[in-house]
This record gives structure tokens, sequence and C-alpha cells, in this order.
């Protein structure tokens, strides 16, 4: 077995293969190498969570129940991003049925929450008790479980149990605990199940959280029952979902939010199920692009590829000036459709059809300047058929659009799956993080999600608050067939960023004959013009962060096109992109896994 982890950027190593030799150019090295397999591939956040995948893949499972043990266990030991009372978007290729599904693992708002609610104000709260959409996670793992996977429902919580019983604190979550001790520990049960003692657990002791293990094997124990009284595998697994979704757990979470002066009620979680979805799909040269739906920024993604189809990238070299501002161009013009159109497709009307389509794209393509950066958040008219939107239109719609954001906001994790028989996993779990404070809910040691701050208090915008409405997320897990058959999942934290660092690896890979290790390794770029998703909703026009180890004349011609250079450390973007897939031309599993971040990957 093949273990590949980092505790920190530059310490990082590969076992079972080296990089690239030592006399070849540093522009084609890389840090790690890509690994391959032929049994499983797991890439995720920490080594806890590879580790939970690869026993179910070890034990005879497949993609998906690997796929769902790693969320579980995420859930337990990346808190500082990621908590059982979060959501889960997934996606899935299913070998058994050659298609591809998406798992709506985003929860929408309490009924009860309106934008009178937060009267007075121009953005939600990220964090506390009107921070909460329903959580999502535990419906979403278990969909997947019962419909693609094999395995039972304690099988997949079994190491997440372990976690919770107590795992070794590491260095990344105890300077969250620092960090955020002051905003998290206003919070009676937050501060007890993660200052226990008043303490922080030092690095290397076992931090036990005694109430989340309880709730875990709460859920075990309802599928066990209804097994012992006869249901099949698949009502097992959603009765044990039940049990967090109905009686004493819902009860427990929903009424200490309600008492820290939030509006969850227990019929909110009765109410709540999760739904299989066709997923959004876009073609690149030869390749075939799946995300989720207009609920999340994952469509961006596939607009930008539909206007990159149009120019010769490779003929414009990879990492060079001319690459890199065509693709940013393109991105701002994707992202500005996506905060003008974007929302839950149950409350908003989203032309999705007409935005993903290539006469809409080459309309956009052609507003691209060769020679100069747009400053100008640019949505089109699909509508209509016409490439802008008049300027004083677009004006109007927007959200501040100057700012002097800089902070980093609560984010994410990305689980990415492949096995032998070409299942394909990608999930990206996220909310409850302790960034900005954590609120656990009473004595079921669950963190709450933080997701209602993505949703926008415009009433003109098409991702305006609404009860039962699904917060555009920018969640964003991702499929890639090649000629039909399973190629990638791949995902990443960041954000507004997510789908532009994903660009990024996969054009590597695509135009620039890359293979997965180093094109998640090469120096990357991140447009801040966007709209931010978060907190104030603003935009910074034409910031461009920019890696230090791009060729210092690639960022003098980028500065001189008019892009505001924001220099960021080797290996400084904020995203963490892993990857598992299978080889087209040898049948191989294969994966990477980013310094950035310090990701992990368990291959055999």
């Amino acid at each position: 077995m093949i273990i590949q982890s980092c505790l920190r950027a530059t310490t990082a190593f590969a076992l079972g293969g080296a990089a690239l030799a030592a006399d070849q150019p540093a522009s084609t090295r890389t840090v790690r190498s890509e690994i391959r397999a032929t049994h499983g591939v797991v890439a995720a956040g920490r080594t806890f969570t590879v580790d939970a995948g690869a026993r179910l893949l070890a034990a005879g499972g497949n993609a998906v129940d690997a796929g769902v043990a790693s969320i579980f266990a995420a859930a337990v030991v990346e808190i500082s991003h990621f908590g059982l009372g979060g959501e889960a978007p997934i996606i899935i290729y299913s070998a058994r049925d050659r298609q591809v599904r998406v798992i709506n693992g985003q929860g929408p708002a309490p009924r009860a929450a309106t934008p009178q609610l937060f009267g007075g104000k121009t953005v939600i709260p990220g964090n506390g008790p009107l921070g909460a959409t329903i959580p999502a996670a535990v419906d979403s793992a278990s969909i997947a479980l019962a419909k693609y996977g094999t395995k039972s429902l304690s099988d997949v919580l079994a190491h997440a149990i372990e976690l919770a019983d107590g795992f070794p604190m590491y260095e990344f979550l105890h300077h969250y605990l620092e960090t955020e001790r002051a905003t998290t520990e206003i919070y009676a049960w937050s501060k007890t199940t993660y200052y226990p003692d008043g303490r922080i657990i030092p690095t290397g002791e076992m931090f036990r959280q005694p109430n989340l293990a309880a709730t875990l094997r709460a859920i075990a124990a309802g599928e066990k029952d209804a097994l012992a009284r006869g249901a099949t595998r698949e009502s097992a697994i959603d009765a044990g979902r039940d049990v967090f979704y109905k009686g004493p757990i819902a009860r427990e979470m929903t009424s200490a939010v309600r008492e820290a002066g939030g509006v969850m009620t227990e019929d909110d979680l009765v109410s709540y199920h999760g739904r299989v979805e066709e997923p959004a799909v876009a073609p690149y040269r030869g390749y075939t692009i799946y995300k989720a739906g207009f609920w999340t920024q994952g469509p961006a993604l596939l607009q930008t590829f539909r206007i990159l189809e149009g120019f010769d990238l490779r003929a414009m070299g990879q990492g060079s000036a001319d690459a890199l501002h065509t693709t940013v161009e393109a991105i701002k013009l994707a992202y500005a459709d996506r905060d003008r159109y974007y929302g839950d497709p149950d409350f908003a009307r989203v032309p999705g059809q007409m935005l993903l389509s290539e006469p809409y794209a080459a309309m956009r393509r052609a507003l691209i300047d060769a020679r100069r950066a747009s400053l100008e958040q640019r949505p089109g008219d699909p509508i209509r058929g016409t490439a802008e939107l008049p300027q004083a239109i677009a004006d109007g719609h927007a959200t501040a659009a100057r700012s002097s954001r800089a902070k980093e906001y609560g984010d994410t994790t990305s689980v990415q799956v492949a096995d032998a028989q070409g299942n394909l996993f990608s999930a990206t779990p996220s909310s409850g993080w302790l960034l900005g404070g954590a609120f656990v809910a009473g004595r079921t040691g669950v963190p709450m999600s933080n997701r209602m701050q993505a949703f926008n208090l415009d009433a003109a915008s098409p991702n305006v608050l609404a009860g039962g409405k699904r917060p555009r997320t920018t969640l964003t897990p991702t499929i890639v067939l090649k000629d039909g058959r399973p190629f990638l999942a791949i995902g990443t934290p960041g954000g507004d960023s997510q789908d532009q660092q994903i660009l990024l690896v996969l054009l590597n890979i695509i135009d620039f004959g890359m293979d997965v290790q180093a094109a998640i390794e090469a120096p990357r770029v991140n447009s801040l013009h966007p709209v931010s998703s978060f907190e104030d909703h603003q935009a910074l026009p034409g910031v461009l962060e920019a890696e230090a180890t791009l060729p210092p004349s690639v960022l003098a011609d980028l500065g001189a096109r008019g892009h505001v250079l924001r220099m960021r450390p080797a290996n400084g973007i904020s995203t963490g992109v892993v990857a598992a897939g299978i080889d087209s031309a040898t049948g191989r599993l294969r994966g990477g896994a980013d310094l950035r971040r310090e990701r992990a990957l368990v291959a055999w």
C-alpha cells in the first residue's frame, strides 16, 4: 500500500516512488510523484480520513463505500473545516449503471428563515444559531451508500466512531483551536466539546469527542435494530439515517439552536430528504465534465470550459502569460453569470441550458481582450441571446463591487475515490467549521452548518434567502469522463476559488499533457474579481493572486495587461486539490494530492 501525505509543504515526501530525477528541469520536477495503483485510490484532507476509506476498500467495498466512510471520518477529525451537521454534495460515476449521478447534499434554510429575520443587516451572520442550514451530510452519505454502495452503515461508521473515541491531536487542527478559541468558547457546548477542562489538547495527545461518538453509535444502532427486525439493506440504512433526523438527537439539536436564538425546528429535520439528481454537463476536447446543478457554483466551471474551447491554449504554452490571462478572463465571465443567474432551481428560473450552450459561449468568448484585463462585472443575457447585459443593469444588480477583502473564510474539505471496477466518487463536505466559531448543538456533539451566509438578502437575486430554499453553494465535486469512460474524480477546498483551481488542474492534464500530480503541483493563480459568496458579498475587481513560483517575466506580463497582482508564496494559494481516477491508456488507477493544505492519499 502506498501512503502519501505531508506535515508541511516544505517537507513533503512520497512513498512508493521518487519524484522526477534530480537532473530534470525544475519546471517539470515534482515534490511528490503521481501514484499508480491496481485496487483503489483514496485522496482526501487528512491521513485519518483516507485511512477510513482505504479500510473499506481493503474489506471488499467499492469507491462509494470508501467515500462515505471517509466523509464520516472527516466529520470527526477535520472539524476545523467540516462537521457532522454540515453538508456534503456528492457526484458518483456508477460502473454498474454507466451513469453519473448527483446526490444533493446541500440542506435548505429552516422554513422560518426569511430576509426579515435579518432586518437591518446587509449580510447573514456566518456562525452561530442563525448560521445553519438543515444538516445534510448524514442524509447524502446515507443515500449514496444505500443506492450505490455495498456495505452497511455500521461498516462505514466504524472508523469514525473509533476516531470520535479518540485520535492524536495534529498541528493543523491545534492551530485552529488556538486562533478560533475566543469565538468558539462563547457557545457553552462548543467550549465543552473542543476545550475539555478549559484547555486545548496538545499536539500528539488524544482528543476525544464522547458526545459525537454517542451520536454516531446511535445511528449505527438504528440500522442494526432495523436489520434485526428483517429490514432490507437499503431500508436499514434509512432507519439509521432517521435516528439523526427524528427522535432524541433531532430534538436535542433543534432545542439547542432555538435556545440560542435560532429558528430551526424538529419539523425542519423530520421533513428533510435529499435526492438523486441529474448532473450539469459540458464537453471539452473529447472529455465530458460533470457538475452538480445551478444550486451550486459548479456550472461556472462548465461555462468556463465552453468559453476556453475556442482558444488554442496548448499553443500558448502551459503557465504562459497568454494562457493564464485568457483563462482568468474566461473565469470572470462565467462567474459574472453565476452571480446574475444561479440559484436553487426549485425557487428561481435559471436559464441553464442557454448558459451552457456553445452559441452563448461563442458570444461570451468574443468579449475577451487578449491584451487587457477586464475590471468590470459583465454578465451576459442568454435569454435574449446577447453577449453582455447593459452595464447599468449589470451594475445595478451586482452587490458592492469595491472592497479590501483579504481574510480567508471558513472552508471545507474534499474526498475523491476510484476503484478497480471503474467507480468514481467525488464529494465536497463542509460547514461546522471552527473558523468564526463553531456552534455545537447541545449534547449531540454535532457542530451545525454555517452555510446560511451564502444566501443573498437582495430581493432581486436568484439566491435571495427563503425558507426551505438551498443557498447557492460554492461546494463543487467533479467527475470527468474521457470518451465516455471513467477518467477522474477531483475536488478541493477554497470557497469561490474551488472551480478556478479545479479548472487549472484539469487544463494542465487535458491541454498540456501533465500527469495528475504534476498538474496539481504546478504554480497557480486565483482571481478575486468575482463577487464573494461569503460575508460581505463584495468583489476585488481585477485582483489576481499569483504564486511566487511563476516566472518573473510571466508576472510582469500579467501586470502589464492590467491584472492587479497579489503575490502568494510557493504553494500559497488557499486550496488543496485531490484527485483519483483511471489512466485511460493503461487502465491503472492514479491519484494526486496537493502540497497546499497538507492533502493525503492512500493507494494500492
